[in-house]
Parts: C-alpha cells; structure tokens; sequence
C-alpha cells in the first residue's frame, strides 16, 4: 500500500479500481492522467463486523457486494437500497466503494471539453450558470459552479454519519464523510479534501441503535441507470410516536450529499405526524437558492422528504 500511495503522489497520477467512471472520462478526454496506479490487488475488499456492532468496509468492496451482504441489509437497509438503485447490475459488479464516493460530476459542460467549465480548467467560467442547468444544484452552489455530485451510495451513509479513513504521506487520518466533499466557492475544481496520493482504505458505520429504521428513496427521469434528480436518504428513531432522532440526507442537489440539518432539528422531538414532516421539509427546503430552470426540484425534494419520512417513522 505504501508503494501505491507513494506513486500516486507524483504530478498527474492517480489511483485506479473498477475504473467505471475514470475510464468513461478518459474516453471523453476531460481526465488524462499520465499514470495509473492499480489499486486492485490491495487487501481492501472487506466488509468486517466490529466489536460494537458497527462495520467496517473496505475501500475496493464491489457495490454489488456490499448491497447484498446480510449485514447491510439487516442493520443499514438504506445503504442497500441506495447501492441498489445506482447504475446497472453489470457496473455495481466491478464499481467499488471509494470510487463511488469519488465520482465527477455528470454537469454536461464538465463531460464536454469543446465547453469551458471551471472544474476541468478553472478560470473558464460555468455555463451552466445560464446554460442548462436543469438537473443541477439547489444548494451550496458558487457563481463558479452549479454542478451536483452523482453518488447515491455516498448519500446514504451521510445519513448514517459514515467515517471515512485514509492514508497517505502524512499517515492515517479519519473524518467524517461530510468533510470529504467541498462546496464549490471559488475553486471548483478540488472536489474533495484529499491530498494528493491520498488513498482512501475504508468507511467505517456506527452500530444503529435498537428501534432505528432506515430508509433510500430516489426520483429520476427514467427506472433504471438514471442519476438523481432528488434523493434522500432518512434514519429515525421513533418512540411513544415521538421522534428521538432522526438524520437525513439528500441526493441530487449540491456538490456532495447534503444534510438536512434544518429538517433534522425541525423534526427532532416532534410527533410522528405527516404535518410534521412537511414543516421539516420546509425547513430545510427554505434555504435553497434554485436556478432560472430547477426550481421543479425544490417541490420535488419537497414531496420526496415527506413521503420517505413518513416510510420511516409510521
């Protein structure tokens, strides 16, 4: 591992696994390193149950895997659903865990190197300021760019407040996933706050406390293989019809997973009820800064955080 992390630390190198995304980017000419650096034979396809009841899943974990395993499914159902919904079976069978949460973008400025986009060449501008934006981001979004990050996977374990452990020159270093992703600001072009030859090796789950449920719901223009318009991702508590505690996190609409913090504190300790759901959904939904063509998508996230809240805590 430290040979591969050393490697990748050299100017234009970068790790490759299931190559499901990066390939599709070198094709397009947007991602051209001038090495890979395999990562596939290192020993982190791994799914380990820990001392407390939690898990610990390795960075090159196949999705299809991890989706299916009996662990996931019974303790953090949200997470298989959400790795379920992604791409085809045929991309789950060779896309693994790190690399779903270090997708690009699908902003069709970002995939088309005729167009500037300050994520490929900073400085250029974002067309999809003006241009077609219509799938893109309702919060966190920058002057410099509007894009929204695909992972449905990564979705579900903000939710779940997933760590994320890594390693590279600098040694060991674990955070939670919610200090992965940067908003865009003025340089969009650093997706994520890993340096580089940053290797991440896995992401680590709390145990879910008795009575928890979980929950994965995405909308999207087609059945299948088909990136979010809107997601969410729900974990509640609910106890005498009062809900204990509760996390969310949406999908679709920002440069990482979102979490609903407002939805969460509007909730928290409220009953159980539908018109409670929807003053949560509001809250949340309050703070979002729609473009001239997505605003379909506040209503949208609207109806999708009530109707999965309502999964989760009837």
């Amino acid at each position: 591992m430290e040979d591969a992390i050393s490697a990748a630390s050299s100017p234009g190198t970068t790790f490759l696994a299931g190559g499901t995304n990066l390939v599709d980017l070198m094709k397009l000419g947007v991602a051209q390193p001038t090495a890979l650096v395999d990562v596939r034979t290192l020993a982190l396809d791994f799914v380990d149950e820990l001392p407390s009841g939690g898990l610990r899943i390795g960075a090159t974990t196949r999705n299809s895997d991890l989706a299916t395993h009996l662990l996931v499914r019974e303790r953090y159902p949200a997470l298989a659903q959400a790795l379920l919904s992604g791409a085809s079976a045929q991309v789950r069978n060779v896309a693994t865990l790190a690399g779903n949460l270090l997708q690009r973008t699908r902003c069709p400025y970002f995939q088309d190197i005729s167009k500037p986009c300050n994520k490929r060449r900073p400085g250029s501008g974002c067309p999809a300021v003006e241009g077609e934006h219509r799938g893109l981001a309702i919060f966190g979004h920058s002057p410099a760019c509007v894009a929204t990050h695909p992972s449905d996977m990564a979705v579900a374990l903000a939710a779940f407040e997933a760590r994320v452990e890594t390693r590279g020159a600098r040694g060991t270093r674990s955070f939670p996933i919610s200090e992965l992703y940067r908003l865009p600001e003025e340089h969009p072009d650093r997706d994520t706050t890993l340096e580089p030859g940053e290797l991440i090796v896995a992401a680590e789950l709390d145990p879910v406390a008795p009575g928890t449920r979980s929950v994965y719901r995405k909308a999207r223009e087609r059945a299948s293989f088909a990136f979010a318009l809107v997601s969410v991702a729900a974990v509640a508590a609910v106890s005498d019809g009062v809900v204990e505690d509760c996390r969310i996190a949406l999908g679709g609409v920002a440069h990482g997973p979102w979490r609903a913090l407002r939805a969460e504190d509007a909730l928290r300790g409220q009953a159980a009820v539908s018109d409670n759901f929807a003053r949560a959904a509001d809250a949340e939904l309050a703070a979002a800064r729609p473009l001239r063509d997505n605003g379909f998508k506040v209503e949208l996230a609207r109806g999708l955080i009530s109707r999965t809240l309502q999964e989760v805590c009837l």
